[in-house]
């Protein structure tokens, strides 16, 4: 892995405006990502994970600027895209490329696999019109599809037979970093462990970098090298696997590591059941977003937001109880 930062993600939010009104004005903000920050190094797979609607997909569609951040800086490659215009975003594009959730969703389905690919490649003019044919042959039988299939149209696939179609697709353009936005939560057990394998060598092959979005940590511990957790629209845990999955500094992180199933049956696990429904993010709680659900909440939680702060070494949380050293693991494992 390199040690050159590829993506710097500055106080990125994203709002999205509420109208009311006969005329239709802006009276709040849905709060979806609110001033969050991180980097992600060459070579290395950053995964995202949360709850649904905690942000992480908005997160990655912010960044690809599929929607347009409300502020912030994107730093990719040492350039802000959030300062390009639409031409040269347009160019910067083939370096970004994203994989989505539902593979057959995302696919065209009155296109045959040759000319969904070829439309990329188009698009972006990497590869000469005479040669096209043979290299999307190439692509296909790199992510394990024969090149006999190449006429087919989506609908002829398998759900991941489609998912690979889709990642022969962000292959094509040669790109730097490719967004994984829950790219196999809709396959099968056993597709999943195929289709992350292939996504593991292809990062090898061709010194891919990811940032991997997800809700399910089984998949996370699998595929990441560091591990970001996002709770409402806010990141409150920063760890390098090993330490997130053995030491978890954050209530709301070791919640959601509880709720991971086990097959050693002489495991005694306790689930940390959390109160309470995530709160809404038009109006968020004030401090800690997390304070209405943790069980070791008190005063300065309530008036007084957490900022992430250092906790070991390739560890961050934001969480004053962990700051002050009022909270071990003991207890929190004790929590019900």
């Amino acid at each position: 892995m390199s040690t050159k930062t590829l993506l710097e993600v500055k106080n990125l939010k994203q709002y999205f405006p509420i109208k009311g009104g006969i005329l239709g004005r802006t009276v709040n903000h849905v709060k979806a990502v609110d001033d969050i920050s991180f980097s992600i190094k060459e070579g290395e797979t950053v995964s995202i994970v949360g709850e649904s609607g905690c942000g992480k997909s908005t997160t990655g569609r912010a960044i690809l600027r599929l929607d347009n951040p409300y502020s912030g800086e994107v730093m990719f490659d040492g350039e802000d895209l959030l300062s390009l215009n639409k031409k040269e975003m347009r160019k910067k594009r083939s370096d970004l490329q994203i994989i989505f959730q539902d593979p057959y969703a995302s696919l065209n389905p009155r296109q045959t696999v040759f000319q969904i690919l070829d439309e990329a490649l188009e698009i972006q003019n990497v590869v000469p019109r005479k040669d096209r044919r043979k290299v999307i042959e190439e692509l296909l039988q790199t992510v394990g599809i024969g090149a006999h299939q190449i006429d087919r149209h989506p609908h002829e696939f398998s759900g991941g037979q489609r998912q690979r179609v889709g990642i022969a697709r962000a292959l094509s353009v040669n790109p730097k970093l490719i967004i994984c936005d829950e790219a196999v939560s809709a396959l099968d057990v056993s597709i999943q462990a195929q289709v992350l394998n292939l996504l593991k060598d292809l990062q090898r092959k061709f010194q891919l970098t990811y940032l991997f979005i997800s809700h399910d940590l089984g998949v996370v511990r699998h595929i990441s090298d560091r591990i970001i957790v996002m709770y409402l629209g806010k990141i409150v845990e920063i760890s390098d696997k090993k330490s997130l999955f053995e030491s978890p500094q954050h209530p709301y992180t070791h919640a959601l590591l509880s709720a991971i199933p086990s097959t050693n049956i002489e495991e005694k696990k306790e689930r940390i059941i959390l109160k309470g429904d995530v709160p809404s993010p038009i109006n968020p709680p004030s401090g800690c977003r997390f304070h209405t659900r943790c069980p070791f909440a008190y005063d300065r939680c309530r008036t007084e937001e957490p900022k992430l702060h250092r906790v070991d070494e390739g560890q961050q949380a934001a969480c004053h109880l962990v700051e002050e050293g009022k909270i071990n693991l003991s207890e929190l494992s004790a929590a019900k």
